[in-house]
């Protein structure tokens, strides 16, 4: 908060497309989709329509015993494009909230199945899955967690498939599998009393965006199967096209137990979140009332009629443009624009999975030493970038591009252009 007395927080006006506009006329590139949410860009027209439209018919109405067309016809759509087996669809208003729901259900399915040991959950290093307590608790970063940490449940971290520390000439594949024996190993120790493993399938997002192979999903789906425990996936940053594909778990071709979804589901335009599970589990909740086995979780604004058809709308473009191919040209363009980076002397790595490229910025390329985080080199990347009208907002040294999809090539070459810039301004002292 502090540094907004020498560097202040800028309001803005308006927005159109991929770009901000600020009450001076200053305008920035949204080159991080607004935290990761915004897909079609600002003011869109669709959605704007479709949000004009329901709110002269209904805003918002109760979700416990009333539902609406929006969030019906939603929740029809997600079990349509989400990998098969997810049938059911529990609406939250948030990311955080969303994990919440997955974890709690998955405890409460087990002791409605009369499996009371199972307490437990299975997590990675370097995994966030947001700031309520629970997600707090499951996640693993340091900066978010360490202060609360005397509040949270205790959990079983397994080191993580984080490819930047494969070894010299080591594939992505070869390298998630062998760091899952650390997974199957905490799974054969645990699993009796361990309800779920929550992931983020492909790219730990907050935890500097750090990739993995696909391979790990597929491992961690087969030995969830064996050892009798869930398998949440986290897609709420990597959902909606991010990874190259509609939701990252297809390209391990798996269906999870629980998908969590959020930020993207509306286009950027309102809070909403959805779990979705399976059959099997509704039915462990399935009960007549005096037996207590009810999925006990509500929030005011869950099934949001103005959020609900935001998502719709969302839905409605990928469906229609045929978003999923158009973004692996957009991906291949972003990767080009990127080329610059690789031999840069304080570059340690640049990675991309489809939508999320990222470059991580160390104080020595050869031995990968990080500079002191006390520097905060990222910030002046970002605060440079501002100056020259995109916004970047690194996580900590990496400094990552996570734009709209709407986003054109000369727009990323601006985006790599202005990153170059900063990086040398961050580095030169």
């Amino acid at each position: 908060m502090k540094d907004h007395e020498t560097f202040p927080i800028i309001p803005i006006k308006k927005g159109q497309g991929i770009w901000l506009e600020d009450f001076d006329g200053n305008r920035y590139l949204d080159a991080i989709s607004s935290w990761w949410v915004n897909l079609f860009g600002h003011a869109n027209p669709a959605i704007n329509a479709a949000l004009k439209d329901q709110l002269d018919t209904l805003e918002h109405v109760i979700f416990a015993g009333f539902t609406h067309e929006s969030a019906i016809k939603l929740a029809e759509k997600l079990v349509e494009i989400t990998p098969e087996g997810l049938n059911r669809c529990f609406y939250a208003d948030n990311g955080s909230a969303a994990v919440e729901v997955a974890l709690k259900m998955s405890f409460h399915y087990w002791r409605n199945r009369g499996q009371t040991q199972k307490t437990r959950f299975i997590t990675l290093e370097n995994s966030y899955h947001g700031e309520t307590l629970g997600a707090l608790a499951v996640g693993n970063v340091p900066l978010y967690k360490e202060t609360y940490a005397p509040l949270l449940m205790d959990v079983i971290t397994v080191p993580g498939p984080d490819c930047y520390h494969r070894e010299p000439g080591e594939s992505w594949a070869d390298y998630s599998s062998r760091r899952f024996e650390l997974m199957e190993q905490a799974l054969q120790q645990h699993s009796a009393t361990v309800c779920a493993v929550i992931i983020e399938p492909l790219v730990q997002c907050a935890g500097s965006m750090r990739m993995y192979d696909p391979v790990y999903l597929k491992l961690l789906r087969e030995a969830c199967d064996n050892y009798n425990v869930h398998l949440i996936v986290d897609e709420i940053a990597v959902g909606f096209g991010r990874t190259g594909t509609m939701f990252a778990c297809e390209q391990a071709a798996i269906s999870p137990d629980f998908m969590c979804l959020s930020k993207g589901l509306t286009g950027g335009y309102l809070p909403l979140s959805a779990v979705l599970t399976t059959d099997q589990v509704y039915q462990a909740f399935y009960d007549e009332y005096q037996n207590m086995t009810a999925f006990l979780h509500s929030h005011s604004y869950t099934g949001n009629a103005l959020a609900c058809r935001a998502g719709l709308a969302t839905i409605d473009i990928f469906q229609q443009q045929n978003i999923i191919e158009k973004n692996k040209a957009l991906a291949e363009i972003m990767a080009n624009t990127a080329l610059r980076f690789h031999n840069h002397p304080q570059v340690a790595e640049v990675r991309q999975t489809g939508m999320i490229l990222a470059i991580e910025l160390v104080k020595n390329k050869h031995t990968r030493e990080p500079f002191p985080w006390q520097e905060r080199r990222g910030l002046k990347v970002y605060q440079y970038a501002l100056s020259k009208g995109v916004l970047l907002r690194p996580l900590g040294n990496v400094i990552y591009f996570m734009p709209p999809y709407i986003v054109t090539e000369d727009e990323l070459l601006l985006i790599a252009e202005v990153a170059e810039q900063g990086i040398q301004y961050a580095i030169k002292d």
